[in-house]
């Protein structure tokens, strides 16, 4: 066996395959733009009415979503991607396909990679090399990510939003229980986005108070989100921006909750935070943490996610967080004063809840 045959004995994947697949990296982003475009003209959805016979060239063009000479390099960039097969002269839609049409975490990741980082990841690199986000220029003049976020465009904070949402929005039913064990009647949401935590505390517990903490910015989003809500005469806002070392948390909360909120810093800003945390707890109160850890996922596939959404972190967000590995917060924490009392993994189906006190 040659050195490089050793070297790779404990690959999966074969020769051949690994060069097929380096293509189809290679060929990335037009993969990407390619599958979008099929989905937004309508072209997937219009071939997935052709059922199990499929149809023709003539027949998707027939239904007048774009030109012909659109519809047949789509169709025939589809048939190498595997959204299609072809059966004589008919086009079908395969399973991947369907599932690039239907289903919504795909759609959701698809949105927010066009909108939000697409065009800012041409410069990954430099934001590499310079620890600075670099990208986020594609989308404003702004220091990070989260001052500008109630500045972008409609569609572009829409699919953010809609991102954000959608893996927070799974793991907060079975987080609610969690957290309203010992019954807190006053809870302070630190990186509370647009409220949507806050509202599912005061319509779970009616007696419970909350308060969101975060940038002035967020904090003009959450008003809005929660006005007229049922249990809004509860929630209350406290401006504050973490990355200033010098501004505390306010005290006189049995709970501190944070959600997908600590991936949005460098480890080092982690620790500071959780400090300052630590010091308006008391000794009585309890840190609750919602995060997502790509070592603790189900799957690999939710693994993938995870680890990719890390480059939207270095390159657009703030170029220094990350989704990150479960380890890294567990030493964060301990070099915080802090010790994590109980935790449970698969939260939802993604996250990892952690409840700690000071050591």
């Amino acid at each position: 066996m040659s050195d490089s045959e050793r070297h790779f004995a404990t690959d999966k994947l074969s020769a051949l395959d690994a060069k097929v697949a380096a293509q189809r990296i290679a060929f990335g982003p037009v993969v990407f733009q390619a599958c979008r475009v099929l989905r937004q003209t309508g072209i997937l959805e219009t071939v997935r009415k052709g059922g199990d016979r499929g149809l023709t060239l003539a027949e998707v063009v027939a239904s007048g979503v774009v030109p012909r000479y659109g519809v047949k390099v789509l169709l025939e960039a589809g048939l190498g991607i595997g959204l299609f097969r072809r059966e004589q002269t008919r086009f079908v839609l395969t399973r991947l396909g369907y599932f690039l049409l239907r289903d919504p975490m795909t759609r959701i990741n698809m949105d927010v990679v066009h909108d939000i980082c697409y065009r800012g990841l041409y410069h990954l690199e430099e934001a590499i090399r310079t620890g600075q986000p670099a990208g986020l220029k594609s989308l404003g003049n702004w220091d990070t990510f989260y001052q500008g976020l109630s500045s972008l465009p409609p569609a572009a904070r829409e699919s953010w939003l809609a991102f954000d949402h959608y893996y927070s929005d799974q793991a907060f039913p079975g987080a609610l229980p969690l957290v309203f064990a010992d019954r807190p009647k006053r809870l302070l949401d630190v990186g509370g986005n647009t409220g949507r935590w806050a509202m599912q505390c005061v319509g779970y517990d009616p007696g419970v108070r909350v308060t969101i903490a975060d940038l002035p910015q967020q904090l003009e989003l959450a008003r809005a989100a929660v006005q007229g809500g049922k249990g809004a005469d509860r929630v209350t806002f406290h401006p504050v921006d973490l990355l200033d070392e010098s501004r505390e948390l306010p005290e006189g909360y049995e709970v501190i909750w944070m959600s997908q909120f600590l991936d949005c810093f460098s480890e080092a800003e982690i620790v500071s935070i959780l400090r300052r945390a630590a010091r308006a707890l008391g000794d009585n109160g309890t840190l609750h943490i919602l995060e997502l850890f790509w070592d603790r996922q189900p799957n690999e596939t939710a693994a993938f996610c995870l680890q990719q959404t890390s480059l939207y972190f270095a390159c657009i967000a703030n170029g220094n967080s990350q989704m990150y590995h479960s380890e890294d917060l567990w030493r964060c924490l301990q070099a915080a004063g802090l010790q994590i009392l109980e935790q449970r993994d698969q939260v939802g189906q993604f996250h990892t809840w952690l409840k700690c006190r000071r050591a």
